[in-house]
């Protein structure tokens, strides 16, 4: 079980999107790096931002890293930030991204567009980050 956010867990989500034929099939297409901003909530754990890049390139992830500082996180193609626990609720499936973004609970900077064009491969991400075992540093007994 993968500590949320956590290296580790973001290793397995990047495992599970190099071997997604769903994913790969709905993002034959796309070219884009993307980095995720987990927003700081002390109580809850996350005493700090934390950014995780994913470089995403026809269906497969080419890289990684989490935790790099913002200047690196910012240049991203697109980015998206939310508190630590809307993406909580992302990962268990309580908030469609997209809605989430139209709504502005989960903030995009890049092509909304792009994004919308690609719903299919963004809801897949989404269905894979579900799949990771995941324990929330919130719920650490």
């Amino acid at each position: 079980m993968a500590l949320f956010p956590s290296e580790a867990w973001l290793k397995e989500y990047v495992d599970l999107i190099n071997s997604s034929k769903e994913y790969e099939e709905a993002a034959a297409t796309w070219e884009g790096d993307l980095c995720y901003v987990f927003e700081a909530e002390p109580d809850k754990g996350v005493p700090t931002d934390v950014r995780a890049w994913i470089d995403l390139w026809h269906g497969k992830c080419r890289g990684y890293k989490f935790d790099l500082p913002a200047e690196e996180g910012d240049a991203s193609k697109f980015i998206i930030r939310a508190p630590y626990s809307r993406w909580k609720q992302v990962i268990n499936k309580e908030l469609d991204p997209i809605k989430g973004m139209m709504q502005g609970k989960l903030k995009l900077k890049g092509d909304l567009p792009t994004i919308v064009r690609y719903v299919k491969a963004a809801n897949e991400l989404v269905n894979l980050a579900g799949h990771v075992p995941t324990e929330f540093v919130d719920e650490q007994s």
